[in-house]
């Protein structure tokens, strides 16, 4: 059985006692919902009340929910299933006038769904060889910060990044030397998209590193490994100058990187401390605040951060 849990973050505002004039935050599981399918990843519909839910079913197929949120909960609109299971999904890279979501599945294939109309892709490329574990988009919503692009990230070592007016073919793509077996990706999120020209891509690997690439100078901008497999990251925002980026690990530590500046030797300023008593599966800030962000721990346990 697996659950889909919504919840809510507010500030109490009680005069009654000590720890009410604090104000402190509280996060209250506002809806429950049972899904008999394994959920891989869920994401907001852009400027609507409802989400989907992505994952895949017992016999191996894969399975996308749409869920519409009421009055009287959570209620599914509807559902399609595929072949292959679903991995990831993002919805970043599209407009919100079409909303269309990208998903990668264990097959190593990238596809875009239109939701009104999920009989076939409007668009797929199999470059991948194995699962794409990680999926983010960018461009979509926003006006002079570069073209929509997509970013995958697969356990054959590879980051590639797209253009849906591309056919099959990667604009970008950073892997390992020929004849190297490559790092399994378990991470990717776009960020420093501030202008047409700027935009860069961080990646986390099962070997802890972390390594931040640069789309205009298409190199490596800067590595560092943490010892840990880097399971989630983010920047506080996609659409500035790079300013914090936010790493997940196993062992239970998240890393805040300061990117505004970069020593030549040192690199980046940086924190680390001990999130959740065991892996912290995910990091994702707030979109009305992007000092504040939330990760999610393996034994359940929600932690939220400023």
């Amino acid at each position: 059985m697996i659950i889909i849990q919504m919840f809510l973050w507010k500030r109490t505002n009680s005069l009654l006692s000590t720890m009410d004039k604090l104000q402190k935050p509280q996060i209250i599981c506002h809806v429950e919902k049972v899904a008999n399918y394994s959920i891989n990843d869920v994401k907001w519909i852009p400027s609507s009340a409802k989400f989907v839910s992505i994952g895949g079913n017992p016999n191996g197929t894969g399975i996308i929910e749409v869920y519409c949120l009421g009055g009287d909960g959570v209620e599914r609109i509807s559902e399609f299933c595929k072949k292959e299971h679903f991995k990831c999904g993002t919805f970043d890279a599209s407009s919100l006038n079409s909303r269309h979501l990208a998903t990668g599945d264990y097959t190593g294939r990238l596809q875009v769904w239109d939701l009104e109309d999920t009989l076939l892709p409007i668009y797929k490329t199999t470059k991948h060889t194995s699962v794409i574990n990680c999926i983010d988009g960018v461009g979509g919503t926003s006006t002079g910060c570069g073209a929509p692009e997509i970013v995958t990230g697969s356990k054959d070592g590879n980051v590639m990044v797209w253009d849906v007016r591309q056919k099959d073919i990667p604009v970008a793509k950073f892997g390992p030397a020929d004849g190297v077996t490559g790092r399994d990706c378990w991470s990717v999120g776009f960020g420093n998209s501030y202008n047409s020209e700027e935009r860069v891509v961080a990646a986390g690997y099962d070997n802890g590193d972390i390594k931040i690439y640069d789309l205009k100078m298409m190199n490596v901008r800067w590595s560092k490994c943490v010892k840990n497999g880097v399971v989630g990251l983010q920047f506080d925002r996609k659409d500035i100058p790079m300013n914090k980026l936010v790493a997940a690990t196993l062992e239970s530590k998240i890393y805040l990187f300061d990117t505004r500046t970069q020593h030549p030797k040192k690199g980046f300023a940086q924190l680390s401390e001990k999130a959740h008593n065991s892996t912290v599966w995910l990091v994702k800030h707030l979109p009305q605040n992007r000092e504040i962000f939330v990760t999610t721990g393996g034994a359940g346990t929600l932690c939220l951060w400023k």
